[in-house]
């Protein structure tokens, strides 16, 4: 489409977050939309009537302090209710939330409240002085009186409560869909992280699909404990409860021993889940539920007699809002795939010479959509990485690297970052990865490149072992002597206790990268 082209109507028109908010407030009205359950203190239960008006007054108190539409505010909470009425109480506002992870450093923190220009911040007491040592010249930091759940006090610093307004004196503004709604900081290749701009489209987008794609209805029960400042749990699982007039129950982050009990005391129907968690309740007796769904990144896994749930498998990037290639809430799946391309995306697999690649072979995956709609708007303050996300043809790069398996379903290979140069020859670290897997003793293993003065790069496999690791070494050598071509085979195996995470619990491999190297 070019530049003289009339942009389509979109599904959102005259909508935005606020229309979403008030919506679902007149529909669902005293039915429970927020149930917080705190490892410490006392829950509490917000109908989607009641958290209209919180989030009106939350919006109004942004207001008369001064916060204008489209300005930047701080929000650096771990999972709380304030977390879930900050975020969308500064949209509600015209605002534009920047939910940040709190596992940040202050260097990280001070480049993004500097970097998004943030006007003020939302945070709890645990983490006040940080950001104020991030960022001295804050006109002002809203603190909460709890640490997720468990009273905590910062002298010297705002209320939680000074935001609160009368949500009477809110300005009238037009619903645009297409105004900023959020930012969230993404790692990738570059040094810094990049700034995702979603637009009130995006946002609805995420909530209306992932609503979709999930099947979730009124009568669901969403256990949500992945961090707030992350898509997972802002859009499949948060605004999508909300799009269907479902129920939220928010943890304050996962908990090994309080999973079944409060998915029981709840009657919880859909969870996402990430492989570090399923891990954890593997070994735990599986109580009669109400399961009907996990979400996570492969469909069908075997796991899913153990705890007799349908797991929806699925692809998605903090720029495409929702998946991109997805499962089924009911039928059987490709087991441990990614699913079939979302029909609503554009999903190419592409190789070097930027041609599909056959049945069978592996590729680069892109995708097309809508800037601002389907996909995020753009890399804030970042023109230069916005115009290297996406090819000559306008579809995005995701870095991510997939099969096309001859039954029509999407596997996940690589990231594109992860493939090794060995000798001239591309090695994909996951093929590595998948053999030692197999070795009996490896708990989890993560390959990674090591530069060589003849090679350019070699293989090192940092590898966690179950028990002992006497003989595992040779074990691990032998296997991938037998298995891989020997350009493929690690020359070195480190054993480690864990391995440095990322979000949602991923390898941060970019650690172990340094770890070979220093």
């Amino acid at each position: 489409m070019n530049s003289s082209t009339p942009r389509a109507l979109t599904p959102f028109e005259g909508m935005d977050i606020r229309s979403l908010i008030d919506a679902r407030a007149d529909w669902r009205g005293d039915h429970p939309f927020l149930i917080w359950e705190p490892f410490e203190g006392e829950g509490g239960t917000w109908s989607y009537r009641r958290f209209a008006q919180a989030v009106r007054r939350l919006a109004a108190g942004l207001q008369g302090r001064g916060v204008k539409v489209g300005e930047r505010v701080l929000v650096h909470l771990e999972n709380c209710p304030e977390s879930v009425i900050a975020w969308l109480g500064c949209a509600y506002a015209g605002a534009v939330p920047v939910t940040t992870n709190t596992k940040s450093s202050l260097d990280e923190v001070r480049y993004f409240a500097a970097h998004s220009g943030a006007v003020g911040a939302i945070t709890q007491p645990m983490f006040a002085g940080l950001v104020h040592e991030a960022a001295p010249r804050l006109p002002w930091i809203a603190v909460t009186d709890n640490d997720s759940g468990a009273p905590a006090r910062a002298e010297g610093f705002e209320p939680f409560s000074a935001l609160d307004g009368d949500p009477a004196g809110l300005a009238a503004r037009p619903h645009d869909p297409w105004a900023h709604f959020g930012i969230q900081y993404t790692s990738g290749t570059t040094a810094r992280p990049k700034a995702v701009l979603w637009t009130h489209a995006n946002a609805l987008w995420g909530g209306r699909m992932c609503a979709q794609n999930e099947g979730l209805v009124p009568q669901d029960v969403h256990l949500v404990y992945l961090p707030l400042f992350h898509t997972n749990a802002q859009v499949y699982s948060v605004l999508a409860a909300f799009w269907a007039g479902a129920t939220a129950v928010l943890m304050p982050k996962f908990s090994a021993s309080r999973f079944w009990p409060v998915s029981l005391k709840h009657g919880c129907t859909w969870t996402s889940m990430v492989p570090f968690c399923l891990k954890a309740i593997a070994g735990q007796p599986v109580p009669r539920h109400s399961y009907r769904n996990f979400g996570n990144g492969i469909c069908d896994p075997a796991t899913d007699r153990l705890f007799g749930v349908k797991t929806v498998g699925w692809w998605g990037m903090t720029e495409t809002m929702t998946h991109g290639t997805v499962g089924s809430p009911t039928a059987p799946d490709a087991p441990m795939s990614m699913g079939r391309p979302s029909p609503v995306y554009d999903i190419h697999v592409l190789d070097e010479a930027g041609q599909p690649v056959a049945v069978g072979e592996t590729g680069e995956l892109l995708v097309g959509g809508v800037r601002g709609l389907s996909l995020f708007l753009e890399y804030a303050g970042d023109p230069d990485a916005t115009a290297r996300a996406f090819n000559a043809d306008g579809l995005f790069i995701t870095g991510d690297r997939v099969r096309r398996g001859e039954d029509g379903y999407l596997y996940f290979a690589d990231r594109s970052k992860d493939m090794l140069k060995v000798g001239g020859e591309n090695v994909a670290a996951s093929e590595i990865e998948r053999v030692i897997a197999s070795v009996p003793g490896v708990g989890e293993v993560a390959v990674v490149a090591k530069r060589h003065p003849m090679l350019d790069e070699v293989p090192v496999a940092f590898v966690i072992a179950q028990g002992g690791t006497e003989g595992l070494e040779a074990a691990i050598l032998a296997a991938c002597q037998d298995q891989l071509a020997s350009f493929k085979q690690p020359h070195e195996v480190r054993f480690v206790d864990s391995f440095p995470r990322a979000t949602l619990e991923k390898v941060a491999k970019a650690e172990l990268r340094k770890l070979v190297e220093g």
